[in-house]
């Protein structure tokens, strides 16, 4: 069997980067998609959907020095479901509002943004939609 998962995005923030125990280097990211379309009765919708990307090895201490918030780019892996409930992460929010995570193992991280792209992206706002990724505070795992 196999399953394999294409998101094309930009970074919420700086990746993180770790080590474990033995000295694998691992480094974790939040990527936004976005989805705009009208509806039947012509109201324009923004669709933002975030994923959180780990990526293990040297290509995770590449990601960390060179992408930074608002970096596009493409990332195929695995997708990892909730042992529970065989979707996305969901858990509750400190303020009580219900949060999901979809979580992802990186196979390849492609970047898709030029250097002078990515300085542009950090200094503007964020365009990535009204939401921001969840932080880590916000996930109970």
């Amino acid at each position: 069997m196999f399953q394999q998962i294409t998101i094309v995005g930009n970074l919420g923030r700086d990746p993180e980067l770790r080590y474990t125990p033995t000295g694998q280097a691992v480094t974790t990211m939040s990527v936004a998609t976005n989805r705009q379309y009208t509806t039947s009765n012509g109201e324009q919708v923004k669709e933002t959907t975030w994923f959180r990307i780990t990526v293990w090895g040297k290509q995770a201490e590449t990601v960390n020095q060179y992408l930074r918030r608002g970096s596009k780019v493409l990332v195929t892996g695995r997708l990892n479901p909730d042992p529970a409930t065989g979707g996305p992460r969901i858990w509750t929010r400190q303020d009580g509002t219900p949060g999901a995570s979809f979580e992802v193992t990186a196979q390849t991280v492609r970047f898709l943004s030029s250097r002078a792209e990515d300085a542009a992206a950090q200094n503007a706002a964020p365009g990535m939609g009204e939401e921001t990724p969840p932080g880590e505070d916000d996930i109970p795992f």
